[in-house]
């Protein structure tokens, strides 16, 4: 298995577009998300889905819930930043919402 490597800038600049609605942190070294739903239960149910794909991924995201506010996080430790992992994570879960 090939060891996960940090995006180039090249390669964050032409990845990014693809998750329009993620910021990338300030040092680059991973992208970020908040999605807000009606209830907890939604927001959790949200999460539950989420679990999902990355637990098939076994890339898993830092995030945190109050309430209707889902923020995640995605970075890749291996690679001491952002990787093609994060950024195919955040098009899954933006999938999602896609769906719903």
């Amino acid at each position: 298995m090939s060891r996960l490597t940090k995006l180039t800038d090249e390669e964050r600049a032409a990845a990014l577009p693809t998750v329009s609605n993620w910021r990338l942190a300030d040092d680059a070294s991973g992208i970020s998300r908040s999605f807000r739903f009606e209830t907890f239960v939604e927001a959790f149910g949200f999460m539950s889905r989420v679990a999902l794909l990355a637990e098939r991924a076994d890339h898993h995201p830092e995030w945190s819930n109050v309430y209707g506010r889902v923020d995640i996080r995605l970075t890749t430790h291996d690679a001491d930043g952002l990787s093609v992992r994060d950024i195919a994570l955040a098009q899954e879960i933006d999938a999602l919402l896609s769906e719903a």
